[in-house]
């Protein structure tokens, strides 16, 4: 089928709906059918790059190539000179340096390789990296965010297990995003709690300002009376339909709870948030006007920055996983189409401090070992190559033969045979790098090849889940990792 954005959301409906007639999500095999891990971790944070980060720019720079009027594209490697980190042996990009500091705590992925979906697109390639499924699927898949909230349940019953902080779906390609951020056939209470603006946090879990109990009560009345005329109480199944009711009531009862507190970054000290976000002052709103010259991602440097400390306040109280995206928005942030080093530099500033200090106040805190940190993006970037050596894709990015201007100077190209995660944290090993990527274009993976499969048994094996775990949909089964062959990497495990 000819991939096309209508066709994906053709077919991403097509599921959707059958999900509605789906019953309770069971065990295919029966728990006493899989092998018992042992947990090395109860939490997880995923630290999302969307849009594309390429690894020459961020975590595996190559030899720096400085701007010069009339340069060959093929002569641009990385736009930033690399620096030392905490480890002796890995040295990571300009403008990470506080991240650097924190490489001691790491273990960095070098040859994370994208799926061959055909002709790329950055919907399809986040829906894979987030369901470990290529698109479309006959079924609506979960999101491993719900995978995990069904088989492990919450740790706190009051807070959400599932917390997607950060993106917005009224904008760019939010319809193909919400294709996969969702339960799928797991059922509505295993989705997630969505909080678009991190600063506006506590707005999600409190009645508006002037709402007296009373009205709020008649208002979840009235809700609920519009949520019986909605096409999961019409058309779904049983099942379906209580889980939806049950993701109200949770909802309401978080309301309710003290752990609502954890949402209010107004309770933090504002010299610990502004290690997070430099330039936060109280009340502040990230909502720069969007262009596509670098400006819209300077001023938005603080926004992620508050989504992390908000994953740190709700690890603290219990929330199982918990994703901070630095929003995909088509040509804006990692999606570096022009102005790509401008773009990455201030993408730079917008994750190197809160990163670091993520990793130290769960440090601190003693959640570090038990907290899976991971920063990933769903491809890289390369100057000259769309796709992979071999399998090169149509070109969506055009290049000029000399490039006279910053405009086209940095990566641009989707580049799907290599890609860095950076992981902190949940038994895995400090101080460590798997993979090799080789040091002239192509910047190909060479050595120890990592895909999606594999790196998700990796985090399910993490949280104690087998890869092999299967739930019983349409009467067959459907495996958390891709038809259960994903295999963890024992080696990234101390």
């Amino acid at each position: 089928m000819k991939t096309s954005r209508r066709n994906f959301l053709k077919t991403a409906s097509a599921a959707t709906l059958g999900a509605l007639a789906s019953g309770y999500p069971r065990f295919a095999f029966g728990e006493d059918a899989l092998e018992k891990i042992a947990p090395r971790a109860d939490t997880i944070i995923v630290l999302w790059m969307a849009g594309g980060m390429a690894q020459t720019e961020t975590f595996d720079p190559k030899r720096y190539t400085p701007f010069t009027k009339g340069m060959k594209p093929g002569d641009m490697w990385s736009t930033f000179p690399s620096i030392d980190t905490a480890v002796d042996n890995i040295k990571i990009s300009e403008g990470l340096e506080n991240i650097a500091k924190v490489m001691d705590r790491a273990t960095l992925i070098r040859s994370y390789t994208a799926g061959d979906l055909g002709f790329i697109l950055h919907s399809r390639h986040q829906f894979h990296w987030h369901t470990g499924y290529a698109p479309p699927q006959t079924v609506a898949c979960p999101h491993i965010g719900s995978f995990i909230a069904r088989t492990l349940g919450p740790k706190n019953p009051a807070v959400p297990a599932f917390i997607n902080i950060g993106q917005r779906f009224d904008l760019g390609e939010g319809e193909e995003l919400k294709a996969f951020t969702t339960a799928g056939f797991l059922g509505s209470e295993h989705g997630p709690f969505n909080v678009p603006f991190p600063e506006a946090a506590a707005d999600s879990v409190r009645p508006p300002m002037g709402m007296t109990p009373g009205r709020f009560e008649n208002r979840d009345k009235f809700y609920r009376k519009l949520v019986e005329n909605s096409p999961v109480m019409q058309h779904g199944s049983s099942f379906q339909r209580e889980s939806l009711l049950r993701s109200m009531d949770n909802a309401h009862r978080l309301l309710s709870s003290s752990a609502a507190k954890a949402f209010d970054l107004s309770l933090e000290p504002v010299e610990n948030v502004r290690k997070y976000a430099p330039d936060y002052t109280p009340g502040k709103r990230y909502n720069s006007d969007m262009n596509r010259t670098g400006s819209y991602e300077a001023g938005n440097v603080g926004r992620f920055g508050l989504g992390c400390l908000l994953a740190r306040r709700l690890a603290e109280v219990g929330a199982r996983y918990i994703e901070v995206t630095t929003e995909y928005i088509p040509f804006l942030n990692w999606d570096t189409h022009e102005s790509g080093h401008e773009k990455a530099a201030n993408m730079k500033k917008t994750i190197d401090a809160p990163v670091a200090q993520l990793v130290r106040d769960l440090e601190e805190r003693g959640l570090l070992d038990r907290t899976l940190v991971i920063l990933a993006s769903e491809f890289s970037r390369d100057s000259l190559l769309e796709g992979k050596p071999g399998k090169q894709v149509k070109d969506q990015v055009p290049v000029p033969d000399t490039i006279e201007d910053m405009k086209n100077y940095g990566m641009h190209r989707h580049f799907t045979d290599a890609g860095c995660v950076l992981m902190f944290g949940g038994g895995l090993k400090r101080s460590h790098v798997h993979g090799e990527t080789a040091p002239e274009r192509p910047c190909k993976t060479i050595k120890d090849r990592v895909v999606i499969e594999d790196l998700h048994a990796t985090l399910y094996t993490a949280m104690g889940i087998s890869p092999k775990l299967a739930y019983d949909i349409e009467k067959r089964p459907f495996y958390v990792t891709r038809d259960g062959q994903g295999k963890a990497i024992g080696s990234l495990f101390t």
